[in-house]
């Protein structure tokens, strides 16, 4: 071993010494909120809380459930939970009410039979719920930020308008982190989102709102966004499915904040939900006229395709490494798919992988191919409306009295220091990493991949392990699709996940994957539960 590597090996174990030293510290402060144990939602014991979307829609149709019962079923299931989870910020349950009952009287004067009507309006009369950040006519739409706590939408985002388009009924906005950049769905303007299977613990952001209403079978399924793992980290957080789609095939349109530079190229709007078959319909129908691009009616034949595991990112000196129970679980994966599916599952080393918080980073701060720079992040504090000082900032949340939360100031200070233009090296590991995963994974490749070093930590805990999401970031920088799925829970009783990764637009892979693992694994396991 050269000098170079054993001196990095070194500081790397000082670096995690430290870091566990001020997480075990945390730990002993915070110890009194944590002193009653564990709190879980009630069993999940409605029936029609325990169906599908899809399912959900064929009953309407059918006239065997009223969309009316539905949705008031969820309402309750909402106003059971949320008190527990604080994931639903704003609803309209009285407008959900009525657009159900006229969904009712629409299928009882509906002269066409069900298949027209399932064509027409896939998800007639199913209630879903959306991320905060988005605009739902009548909603606020504050993504977080204390100062535009009275905004309300005039417009539906374009994702939002196709699911109501397909019959889909808007029932409730969920909680993010502030300007959605940060893993933990917490705001000085909604407070704090927990997760269902143990509230000590996050939820993942910034879709943690949707990850935690879902797992908590509040809703069936919702819409989301990620542009370094805000759909992937709350599915995995919360025992559910989440896909990020490959880029540019559903909109962005819509959303707080807007993206600027580059970033529109790594920003995705996808599905997150409780059942895997849920995922290839909501695409789709997301999608709008683009999903033909993705050729999502294309049958896949899970025995054709080339499977790779890769067990960890190779070792990084600012990223936890990887728990043994994941890595375990990816392997338990690997053993499945060969013994089920006759295939050989091949375990791949991809040393690029150890640089993707720094390519991440990097290539977030760069300018779009006509020059355009992102907009700096303390501008997007300000709303265009007053000027932030992340120094004064800072000052004032020591004292309790800033209106913006640490992990916002701290990527306000980490800015300043960063360049508009990736390195050289950073730039050769980028391109070398995107040629040998594009030539490996080809039109008919998956490769498994952890979604985070550990399973859900506990609230504020991941501001000492910042970089803990370059596990999924690196995806956004490669416009790759990847499809988050649950594999059961630990003996902590918190979910197990692996992210299936594919080509670029052969998200039907992913999605035909995720089916499989939901047969094998058991998918969302209700959090109540004994």
């Amino acid at each position: 071993m050269s000098l170079t590597a054993r001196l990095e090996r070194l500081a790397a174990r000082a670096l995690r010494a430290v870091v566990l030293v001020l997480v075990t510290l945390f730990r002993v402060v915070t110890s009194p909120c944590a002193a009653g144990g564990p709190l879980r939602p009630p069993p999940v014991t409605d029936p029609l809380l325990q169906l599908s979307a899809v399912r959900l829609a064929e009953k309407i149709r059918r006239k065997e459930v009223r969309s009316v019962e539905v949705v008031q079923a969820y309402i309750s299931r909402i106003q059971e939970v949320n008190p527990i989870v604080n994931a639903i910020v704003k609803d309209r349950f009285s407008a959900a009410l009525l657009e159900a009952a006229q969904v009712d009287k629409l299928i009882e004067e509906e002269k066409d039979d069900e298949g027209v009507l399932k064509d027409r309006l896939p998800l007639l009369g199913v209630p879903f719920t959306v991320k905060e950040s988005f605009c739902v006519r009548g909603m606020p739409n504050s993504a977080g930020l204390v100062s535009r706590g009275a905004v309300v939408s005039g417009t539906d985002a374009p994702a939002v308008a196709l699911l109501k388009r397909a019959g889909a009924v808007p029932l409730a906005v969920t909680n993010c982190s502030e300007l959605c950049m940060w893993f933990e769905s917490h705001n000085r303007l909604y407070g704090a989102t927990r997760n269902p299977y143990d509230t000590r613990r996050i939820p993942g952001g910034s879709s943690g709102g949707e990850g935690s209403i879902l797992a908590s079978g509040g809703s069936v399924v919702g819409i989301g966004s990620d542009i370094g793992g805000s759909i992937r980290m709350p599915a995995f957080f919360n025992g559910i499915f989440g896909h990020k789609p490959t880029p540019g095939i559903v909109s962005n349109d819509g959303q707080q904040p807007p993206t600027s530079g580059l970033q529109q190229e790594f920003l995705c709007t996808g599905p997150l939900c409780r059942y895997a078959e849920d995922l290839l319909p909501l695409l789709s129908i997301m999608a709008g006229k683009k999903s033909e691009r993705l050729s999502l009616q294309d049958e896949v034949d899970l025995r054709k395709l080339r499977y790779f595991s890769v067990p960890h990112n190779g070792g990084s000196a600012l990223v936890t490494p990887v728990e043994q129970q994941l890595m375990e679980a990816q392997r338990k994966v690997v053993r499945r798919l060969e013994a089920d599916l006759g295939v050989t599952v091949q375990e791949v080393c991809i040393p690029q992988l150890r640089y993707s918080h720094n390519i991440w980073l990097n290539f977030m701060r760069s300018p779009s191919e006509h020059g355009e720079l992102p907009v700096p992040f303390v501008e997007l504090m300000g709303d265009k409306s007053r000027k932030v000082w992340p120094v004064w900032e800072l000052f004032k949340w020591l004292l309790g009295r800033s209106p913006h939360t640490l992990p916002a100031i701290g990527l306000a200070l980490v800015e300043k220091v960063l360049k508009s233009q990736p390195s050289p090296f950073v730039v050769q590991q980028k391109e070398e990493l995107q040629a040998q995963l594009e030539e490996l994974l080809g039109t008919n490749g998956v490769l498994l991949y952890p979604p985070h070093p550990r399973v859900a930590p506990e609230h504020h805990v991941p501001i000492f392990t910042p970089f803990d999401f370059s596990y999924t970031a690196i995806f956004n920088i490669l416009g790759l699709p990847v499809t988050q799925c649950p594999l059961g829970l630990s003996e902590e009783h918190l979910p197990l996940g692996v992210q299936v990764v594919a080509g670029k637009l052969q998200d039907r892979l992913c999605l035909a994957v995720a089916q499989y693992l939901e047969q094998a694994f058991g998918g969302w396991r209700d959090p109540g539960a004994p």
